[in-house]
């Protein structure tokens, strides 16, 4: 990429077009925000998340108008992975006591199945699980066997040899495989995962995730300060914050706008900011590097020059970077499916607004604040 190594650009002159970009996008992102709000995923607001896989590929539009109706509330589905993987999400972490009878009822119909006449009584029931006390210990190891082999959470309520009680779960996976079993009988399928989030766990973890992001930033200006001068590490953390504003103003804007790109902020999204943080401070601070190097030569040249200089000779790294970090991710976009369609779609975006904000937010910040206090930056 030598063509990059000796090409001279104003890029500070054009700063200020480029702070009402900065602006404009800004209060697009926020103003969505504030209108139409983030939508969090089940990390965050918590509620129940299931993978199921099948045999052949499926419709989600099929699988959706099967369980649009069926008692769980608003349910989303996704496909997971590939065309055989289908992810539910409901913000219920329970079934509702009206459908337990009808999963307990299923379950009976397996086990009579199994063992035509066994006397199978029911001594408890719970919002997810429903216990029975079988006639000996054989039998009892047989059908929680044999129920586990036919899709239920079946066990053992004890290790002891004696033992004649077994326990089921009834939870929203099982309601939800006793409604898709009815529907679908040419394509078998299992659940991989079923995930419960309570609301109160949901706002620990938002918690956690903005003090995360903040330590960061704090941690990474006293990191500037010290390596360089305080305006150095304050123009580099204002730069972090306009990359991870504007992203999340992105997902406000996006949202229900384009197909495929709905996208939810959830833990995923959350390492997905910190790693376009640290990427984009790596970026910045490579510029930084080359104005301190070039401040120490030419202790004489204007500073709006200078900065140009040092952007302009490191733009070959830069393009080289961004580009092989955005062609990696662009695969991950396209072909990571739709569990890492928001991590890819964050870094994505993150890598050009980190790489656009080195020069015209944090190097400029360093300019402005030379040119209105007549302070002169030196090493």
């Amino acid at each position: 990429m030598r063509i990059f190594e000796h090409i001279q650009i104003d890029w500070l002159g054009k700063r200020r077009i480029f702070y009402s970009i900065s602006l404009s996008l800004l209060l697009i992102g926020w103003i969505t925000v504030f209108v139409r709000g983030l939508h969090f995923g089940i990390d965050f607001k918590g509620g129940t998340e299931i993978v199921l896989e099948f045999q052949k590929p499926v419709d989600v539009s099929t699988i959706r108008n099967y369980v649009s109706n069926i008692g769980l509330g608003n349910v989303e589905i996704k496909t997971f992975g590939g065309q055989t993987g289908v992810l539910v999400r409901t913000e219920l972490q329970e079934l509702p006591h009206n459908l337990i009878p009808r999963v307990v009822s299923n379950i009976n119909a397996a086990i009579q199945k199994i063992y035509p006449g066994i006397q199978a009584n029911v001594i408890d029931t719970t919002a997810s699980s429903v216990t029975y006390a079988l006639p000996n210990p054989d039998t009892t190891n047989l059908l929680v066997n044999k129920l586990y082999s036919a899709g239920f959470q079946t066990g053992r309520v004890s290790e002891e040899p004696t033992n004649t009680q077994m326990v089921v779960r009834v939870g929203i996976a099982e309601w939800l495989k006793e409604v898709l079993n009815n529907k679908i009988s040419n394509n078998f399928f299992k659940v991989v995962k079923e995930d419960h989030v309570g609301p109160k766990v949901g706002n620990e973890l938002k918690v956690n995730a903005i003090i995360a992001v903040f330590l960061s930033l704090v941690g990474i200006l006293i990191y500037l300060a010290l390596r360089f001068k305080f305006i150095f590490a304050l123009g580099a953390v204002v730069a972090l914050f306009h990359d991870v504003l504007i992203t999340i103003g992105l997902y406000a804007a996006l949202y229900g706008v384009i197909p495929g790109l709905n996208l939810e902020i959830d833990l995923t999204v959350v390492a997905a900011f910190l790693t376009l943080i640290g990427y984009s401070v790596n970026d910045t601070v490579i510029v930084f590097d080359r104005v301190r190097e070039n401040l120490k030569i030419h202790k004489t040249m204007d500073l709006e020059e200078l900065i140009n200089q040092s952007v302009n000779r490191t733009m070959s790294r830069t393009i080289l970077t961004a580009g092989t970090v955005l062609l990696a991710v662009l695969v991950l976009l396209i072909f990571g499916g739709e569990v890492l369609r928001a991590f890819s779609f964050t870094l994505f975006f993150g890598t050009i607004t980190g790489t656009y904000s080195s020069i015209f937010i944090a190097s400029a910040l360093v300019l402005e604040y030379a040119n209105r206090f007549q302070k002169k930056v030196q090493f």
